[in-house]
Protein backbone atom coordinates (compact mmCIF):
# COMPACT_ATOMS: atom_id res chain seq x y z
CA UNK A 1 0.00 0.00 0.00
CA UNK A 2 2.85 2.33 1.34
CA UNK A 3 6.50 2.28 -0.39
CA UNK A 4 8.94 4.64 0.53
CA UNK A 5 11.82 4.73 -1.20
CA UNK A 6 15.57 7.26 0.00
CA UNK A 7 13.13 9.92 1.23
CA UNK A 8 15.19 12.55 2.61
CA UNK A 9 13.69 15.78 4.39
CA UNK A 10 16.25 18.69 4.78
CA UNK A 11 15.79 22.23 6.19
CA UNK A 12 17.77 24.87 4.91
CA UNK A 13 19.15 26.90 8.19
CA UNK A 14 21.53 29.31 8.45
CA UNK A 15 24.28 27.23 10.03
CA UNK A 16 23.51 24.40 7.63
CA UNK A 17 21.12 21.90 5.92
CA UNK A 18 19.38 19.87 8.78
CA UNK A 19 18.53 16.66 7.90
CA UNK A 20 14.87 15.72 9.19
CA UNK A 21 14.95 12.89 7.96
CA UNK A 22 17.52 10.70 5.69
CA UNK A 23 17.69 7.79 3.57
CA UNK A 24 13.81 6.57 4.83
CA UNK A 25 13.22 3.23 3.24
CA UNK A 26 9.48 1.60 4.65
CA UNK A 27 6.95 -0.78 3.34
CA UNK A 28 3.05 -0.78 4.70
CA UNK A 29 0.81 -3.18 4.03
CA UNK A 30 -2.62 -2.89 3.84
CA UNK A 31 -4.31 -3.77 6.64
CA UNK A 32 -0.80 -3.49 8.81
CA UNK A 33 -1.29 -1.44 11.89
CA UNK A 34 2.32 -0.24 12.09
CA UNK A 35 3.49 2.30 15.11
CA UNK A 36 6.59 4.96 15.24
CA UNK A 37 8.12 5.89 18.18
CA UNK A 38 11.45 7.83 19.03
CA UNK A 39 11.95 10.75 20.72
CA UNK A 40 11.76 14.27 20.30
CA UNK A 41 12.73 15.44 17.21
CA UNK A 42 13.42 12.40 15.91
CA UNK A 43 11.31 12.55 12.69
CA UNK A 44 8.58 10.73 13.54
CA UNK A 45 6.19 14.05 12.96
CA UNK A 46 7.84 14.71 9.91
CA UNK A 47 7.30 11.66 8.57
CA UNK A 48 3.62 11.62 9.40
CA UNK A 49 3.27 14.94 7.40
CA UNK A 50 4.87 13.27 4.66
CA UNK A 51 2.73 9.99 4.24
CA UNK A 52 0.10 12.49 5.14
CA UNK A 53 1.20 14.59 1.55
CA UNK A 54 0.76 17.91 3.77
CA UNK A 55 4.18 18.52 3.20
CA UNK A 56 5.71 18.27 -0.47
CA UNK A 57 9.38 19.36 0.55
CA UNK A 58 10.85 16.02 0.44
CA UNK A 59 12.86 13.90 -2.28
CA UNK A 60 12.93 10.66 -3.25
CA UNK A 61 10.29 8.34 -3.78
CA UNK A 62 6.82 7.70 -2.14
CA UNK A 63 4.32 5.05 -3.93
CA UNK A 64 0.75 4.95 -2.48
CA UNK A 65 -0.73 2.15 -3.90
CA UNK A 66 -0.22 2.18 -7.72
CA UNK A 67 -0.01 5.80 -7.42
CA UNK A 68 3.79 7.59 -7.89
CA UNK A 69 2.84 10.47 -5.04
CA UNK A 70 6.48 12.36 -5.86
CA UNK A 71 5.33 12.86 -9.48
CA UNK A 72 1.51 14.68 -9.13
CA UNK A 73 1.08 18.35 -9.18
CA UNK A 74 -0.24 19.81 -5.47
CA UNK A 75 -3.90 19.66 -6.58
CA UNK A 76 -3.41 16.27 -7.88
CA UNK A 77 -1.63 14.73 -4.49
CA UNK A 78 -4.47 17.06 -2.39
CA UNK A 79 -7.25 14.69 -4.80
CA UNK A 80 -5.00 11.56 -3.66
CA UNK A 81 -5.33 12.42 0.19
CA UNK A 82 -9.10 13.57 0.16
CA UNK A 83 -9.92 10.57 -1.32
CA UNK A 84 -7.53 8.04 0.48
CA UNK A 85 -6.67 9.25 4.12
CA UNK A 86 -8.18 10.21 7.47
CA UNK A 87 -6.21 11.89 10.59
CA UNK A 88 -6.23 11.93 14.31
CA UNK A 89 -4.43 14.26 15.79
CA UNK A 90 -3.60 14.94 19.48
CA UNK A 91 -5.17 18.49 20.15
CA UNK A 92 -8.27 17.14 17.99
CA UNK A 93 -8.81 19.62 15.76
CA UNK A 94 -12.51 19.73 15.22
CA UNK A 95 -14.13 22.74 14.38
CA UNK A 96 -15.45 25.08 17.65
CA UNK A 97 -18.47 26.58 16.09
CA UNK A 98 -19.73 23.47 14.23
CA UNK A 99 -21.90 20.89 15.93
CA UNK A 100 -20.51 17.57 16.18
CA UNK A 101 -22.82 16.24 12.92
CA UNK A 102 -21.18 19.28 11.23
CA UNK A 103 -18.00 18.10 12.28
CA UNK A 104 -18.49 14.95 10.76
CA UNK A 105 -20.21 15.88 7.26
CA UNK A 106 -17.22 17.89 6.63
CA UNK A 107 -14.90 15.66 5.25
CA UNK A 108 -17.71 13.95 3.07
CA UNK A 109 -18.59 17.62 1.67
CA UNK A 110 -14.79 17.76 0.31
CA UNK A 111 -15.40 14.54 -1.39
CA UNK A 112 -18.35 16.15 -3.23
CA UNK A 113 -20.57 13.52 -1.35
CA UNK A 114 -24.72 14.45 -2.18
CA UNK A 115 -26.40 16.04 0.96
CA UNK A 116 -28.81 13.21 1.37
CA UNK A 117 -25.93 10.38 1.14
CA UNK A 118 -23.86 12.28 3.58
CA UNK A 119 -27.20 12.24 5.90
CA UNK A 120 -27.02 8.77 5.85
CA UNK A 121 -23.14 8.37 6.35
CA UNK A 122 -23.49 10.87 9.02
CA UNK A 123 -26.40 9.14 11.02
CA UNK A 124 -24.82 5.77 10.66
CA UNK A 125 -21.44 7.12 12.04
CA UNK A 126 -23.25 9.16 15.13
CA UNK A 127 -25.08 5.17 15.89
CA UNK A 128 -21.74 3.46 15.16
CA UNK A 129 -19.38 5.48 17.55
CA UNK A 130 -22.78 5.59 19.91
CA UNK A 131 -22.59 9.60 19.86
CA UNK A 132 -26.15 10.04 18.51
CA UNK A 133 -26.74 12.39 21.73
CA UNK A 134 -24.09 14.33 21.12
CA UNK A 135 -25.13 15.21 16.96
CA UNK A 136 -26.37 18.86 17.95
CA UNK A 137 -23.28 19.69 20.63
CA UNK A 138 -20.08 21.81 20.16
CA UNK A 139 -16.82 20.72 21.41
CA UNK A 140 -16.45 23.06 23.88
CA UNK A 141 -19.62 21.06 25.29
CA UNK A 142 -17.55 17.77 25.10
CA UNK A 143 -14.76 16.06 27.46
CA UNK A 144 -11.65 15.34 26.01
CA UNK A 145 -12.33 11.60 25.85
CA UNK A 146 -15.75 12.61 23.71
CA UNK A 147 -13.90 15.15 21.51
CA UNK A 148 -11.30 12.43 20.58
CA UNK A 149 -14.34 9.82 19.95
CA UNK A 150 -15.51 12.35 17.44
CA UNK A 151 -12.47 12.93 15.87
CA UNK A 152 -11.85 9.49 15.02
CA UNK A 153 -15.31 9.22 13.81
CA UNK A 154 -14.62 12.17 11.87
CA UNK A 155 -11.02 10.63 10.39
CA UNK A 156 -13.31 7.42 9.24
CA UNK A 157 -16.73 8.73 8.32
CA UNK A 158 -15.50 8.50 4.54
CA UNK A 159 -14.19 4.80 5.05
CA UNK A 160 -10.83 5.82 4.22
CA UNK A 161 -8.26 3.46 3.12
CA UNK A 162 -5.11 4.96 5.89
CA UNK A 163 -5.65 6.37 8.88
CA UNK A 164 -2.79 8.67 10.12
CA UNK A 165 -2.88 9.41 13.90
CA UNK A 166 -0.27 11.54 15.73
CA UNK A 167 0.00 11.15 19.62
CA UNK A 168 -4.20 10.46 19.31
CA UNK A 169 -4.31 10.05 23.30
CA UNK A 170 -1.95 12.42 24.65
CA UNK A 171 -4.42 14.85 25.66
CA UNK A 172 -6.56 11.65 27.63
CA UNK A 173 -6.37 10.07 30.76
CA UNK A 174 -5.53 6.32 30.67
CA UNK A 175 -9.18 4.91 30.85
CA UNK A 176 -10.05 7.25 27.65
CA UNK A 177 -6.71 6.63 26.05
CA UNK A 178 -7.31 2.92 26.80
CA UNK A 179 -10.80 3.19 24.96
CA UNK A 180 -9.05 4.66 21.74
CA UNK A 181 -6.71 2.69 21.28
CA UNK A 182 -9.38 -0.51 21.72
CA UNK A 183 -11.20 0.73 19.09
CA UNK A 184 -8.12 1.35 16.70
CA UNK A 185 -7.36 -1.99 17.37
CA UNK A 186 -10.95 -2.94 16.63
CA UNK A 187 -11.04 -1.27 13.26
CA UNK A 188 -7.69 -2.69 12.49
CA UNK A 189 -8.60 -6.25 13.25
CA UNK A 190 -12.25 -6.40 12.05
CA UNK A 191 -12.70 -3.32 9.71
CA UNK A 192 -8.75 -3.90 7.61
CA UNK A 193 -8.43 0.01 7.97
CA UNK A 194 -4.72 0.23 7.82
CA UNK A 195 -3.35 2.53 10.70
CA UNK A 196 -0.18 4.52 10.78
CA UNK A 197 0.30 5.89 14.36
CA UNK A 198 3.06 8.21 15.80
CA UNK A 199 3.76 7.72 19.90
CA UNK A 200 5.64 8.00 22.66
CA UNK A 201 4.14 5.81 24.85
CA UNK A 202 4.68 1.67 24.67
CA UNK A 203 1.40 0.75 25.37
CA UNK A 204 0.16 2.23 22.78
CA UNK A 205 2.79 1.53 20.37
CA UNK A 206 1.88 -2.42 21.59
CA UNK A 207 -1.36 -2.26 19.92
CA UNK A 208 0.24 -1.87 16.57
CA UNK A 209 1.21 -4.98 14.83
CA UNK A 210 4.99 -3.29 13.86
CA UNK A 211 7.21 -0.95 15.48
CA UNK A 212 9.23 1.73 13.42
CA UNK A 213 12.13 3.74 15.53
CA UNK A 214 13.43 6.94 14.87
CA UNK A 215 16.29 8.27 15.97
CA UNK A 216 18.19 11.44 14.27
CA UNK A 217 15.59 11.04 11.33
CA UNK A 218 17.15 7.70 10.39
CA UNK A 219 15.36 4.49 10.77
CA UNK A 220 16.56 2.22 13.12
CA UNK A 221 17.10 -1.54 12.25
Amino acid sequence: MIQLRNVDRVYSLKGGPFYALRGINIDIEEGEFVSVMGPSGSGKSTLLNILGMHDSGWTGEYRFGETEIQKLAAKKRLEVQKANIGFVFQSYHLLDDLTVYENLEIPLSYRDVPKAQRQTIVCDTLDRFHIVAKRDLYPSQLSGGQQQLVAVARALVASPRLILADEPTGNLHSDQGREIMELFKKLNSDGGVTIVQVTHSDINAAYGRRVLRLADGLLLK
